[in-house]
């Protein structure tokens, strides 16, 4: 099949009567353009100009073959504008997949206000604590917690994932108020079972502890527990019980004074919320934008608490 490049230089040819005038807006000498029509003829097995000292004539092939590739090349020019608009201008499909906890509370409302901006852009987002696969399920980006990324992906980081013990003011009001780790032995702790493994040993380090620090470990329980981040919430902004959460789970109660943090001179386990996605070359308008309001919207919420 004949290059494109030979098409334009065939079409440029027709069109400004001459190979040399043709080489002067193409880029090329008067023999390299004859050495590539003289090519395009040959995969062809057709001639399509009647060449002399003084002008080129088409042939009849060559008259068919220059409506055609008029036809073809005004196709690609309009296929490769739609794509420089679509690398300048957010639109068409943006699949995004998240956690479920902060897909509800952060992801999910990002990205109606990205939609409410971007009414070119059409959003699908996937909730789902399993780690899904960008590559095969087609999407656009998405949102990790901890571990490092999948070596085929670019990682951006959005914010530190630390955890947090918590309960009501309710809560304390009739069990107390822990002091240290250790008290929590004897406190109503909602505990989370994620695939069939019981998070009931927290891990507690002291705020000025290096990282390489060992933890304390103290082994919780209580007459709840489920395995769902959100079930747990439910139950603990109801006054049932002790949980440890994402602070960006809870992050709203705090500040609205319905949850208060306890040990505050002790820290859970920190771990990185990152945006991956498969390259920072060629992405689309669409995603490049939404990668830099989420960046943006973290970085505001973390500084603002």
């Amino acid at each position: 099949m004949a290059e494109l490049a030979d098409m334009r230089l065939f079409v440029q040819t027709v069109q400004a009567g001459s190979l040399s005038a043709a080489g002067r807006v193409l880029g090329f000498s008067p023999a390299v353009g004859s050495k590539r029509l003289a090519r395009l003829e040959a995969e062809l097995g057709a001639r399509l100009l009647q060449r002399n000292s003084r002008r080129l004539a088409l042939t009849e092939e060559g008259a068919i073959y220059f409506e055609q590739c008029l036809a073809i090349l005004a196709q690609v020019d309009e296929a490769e504008a739609a794509i420089g608009r679509g690398r300048q201008q957010a639109q068409g499909l943006l699949r995004v997949s998240s956690p479920v906890a902060l897909g509800r509370r952060w992801i999910g409302p990002a990205l109606a206000r990205f939609a409410a901006a971007h009414p070119a852009v059409t959003v699908q987002l996937s909730l789902s604590d399993t780690l899904v696969d960008l590559l095969e399920g087609g999407y656009d980006c998405a949102v990790r917690i901890g571990g490092p990324p999948d070596s085929r992906l670019v990682a951006r980081h959005l914010a530190d994932n630390r955890r947090i013990v918590c309960a009501t003011p309710e809560y304390l009001a009739r069990h107390g108020r822990p002091a240290r780790p250790e008290d929590l032995a004897g406190h109503q702790c909602i505990v989370v079972a994620r695939q069939g493994a019981t998070e009931s040993e927290w891990s507690f380090w002291r705020r000025d502890a290096p990282r390489a620090a060992a933890p304390t470990l103290v082994r919780v329980g209580g007459r709840l527990s489920c395995d769902n981040g959100e079930l747990a919430n439910d139950w603990g902004l109801a006054g049932l019980g002790v949980m440890r959460r994402s602070i960006w789970d809870v992050r709203r109660e705090m500040a609205e004074g319905r949850l208060v943090e306890l040990l505050p001179d002790w820290r859970g386990d920190i771990a990185p919320i990152q945006l991956v996605f498969p390259s920072r070359r060629f992405l689309p308008a669409r995603t490049r934008l939404f990668i830099d309001q989420l960046a943006q919207e973290f970085r505001q919420a973390a500084e603002g608490s």
